[in-house]
């Protein structure tokens, strides 16, 4: 469940010119590697980021190798959403309930996930360039600079125009703010096994739905940096992104097109001196 008026509230704090949240003299930004530990990617996956292919499968071919279904199944089922082709959750979900080799199944499972919940783009269908990603995941190709690309660009349409719903990513951002804002919840954290998920934990919190959009900007307004936990209580990295060559910018790649990232914005959550690259 996403807090609606929160992200109403939140994304009024969304810089696009640096790609972060600026509350008064505090800059945050989710990072590649709080998505990679929020979402237990390999560390095999780390250094292998998703690119579209020359020779790409068509759309067609793609789906029958992720459901293991012949071509007439798959033709018969692709709509047109737009500018977008897809395939309905529906028929995703009788292929789940009747498929009989399991790992498909899973994979059917999985692709529904990806295009239902972290790259919406038509409510209840999952388009095609969701299905162009997670066929490259069997090659060990990590998702995170595709959704944190996703997500910037999200937040910078809704802060560009003001208005409009937040619906890429949604679930993720949300576990990122409350592992930072955690002051704001009045939450405390343990000490994290080596089997701790905060996306679990997250999802097993109640959460207050009483909370209006004005008293969300109240709280946001007034955040103070002692109110802040700069790094994730459950983060470890080894290693930190921060340059890319002689450059102090990154583009990310998303499934829809490519953002800015700029690494020297986020030391100062690992402990470091935060830098601002010039835009």
């Amino acid at each position: 469940m996403v807090d609606e008026y929160l992200f109403q509230a939140f994304v009024q704090y969304w810089n696009p010119a640096y790609s972060c949240f600026t509350f008064g003299r505090v800059d945050l930004v989710p990072t590649i590697e709080e998505y990679t530990a929020l979402l237990r990617c390999l560390k095999i996956q780390v250094d292998k980021v998703y690119s579209r292919a020359v020779n790409v499968l068509t759309f067609v071919k793609k789906l029958m190798n992720i459901t293991g279904i012949g071509e007439q199944w798959v033709i018969a089922r692709i709509k047109q959403k737009g500018e977008s082709r897809c395939i309905p959750w529906k028929s995703q979900q009788k292929l789940i309930l009747a498929h009989l080799d399991t790992r498909k199944k899973v994979d059917v499972f999985a692709l529904s996930i990806y295009g239902l919940v972290i790259f919406l783009k038509a409510l209840g269908y999952v388009d095609e360039a969701t299905s162009d990603l997670f066929d490259r995941l069997e090659k060990m190709v990590t998702p995170v600079p595709a959704i944190l690309a996703e997500t910037f660009r999200s937040l910078n349409v809704c802060r560009k125009t003001s208005e409009g719903r937040f619906i890429r990513c949604a679930q993720l951002l949300l576990a990122w703010f409350h592992n930072h804002f955690w002051n704001v919840d009045k939450v405390l954290y343990r000490v994290f096994s080596g089997n701790y998920s905060p996306l679990r934990e997250i999802a097993a919190t109640p959460r207050r739905d009483d909370i209006s959009e004005e008293k969300w900007l109240a709280i946001l307004q007034n955040l103070q940096e002692e109110d802040i936990e700069w790094r994730a209580p459950w983060l470890l990295p080894d290693e930190t992104l921060y340059r890319c060559g002689n450059f102090d910018w990154v583009s990310l790649l998303g499934i829809r097109g490519a953002v800015s990232y700029a690494p020297l914005m986020v030391l100062r959550q690992y402990r470091s001196r935060q830098f601002i690259p010039a835009t």
